[in-house]
């Protein structure tokens, strides 16, 4: 459950770096300016925050009901 939740983090992290590079937001990469890498971004960090909403999910129904 946690690894899910770490793999996502990563994978939100890695996607916004990779669309601030592609969309020429950041310099300094062969990545800069190049609008397939933007596109890219948004793939990962969509996968990451499916694999965060999913690690919550699974979170919430261990919970012990009252």
């Amino acid at each position: 459950m946690w690894l899910r939740g770490v793999v996502g983090l990563v994978l939100v992290v890695v996607g916004g770096v990779w669309i601030a590079q592609g969309s020429g937001a950041v310099h300094g990469s062969a990545m800069s300016g190049h609008s397939q890498y933007a596109a890219l971004g948004v793939v990962v960090l969509v996968v990451g925050l499916a694999l965060i909403g999913w690690a919550w999910r699974i979170k919430e129904g261990r919970r012990p009901r009252s």
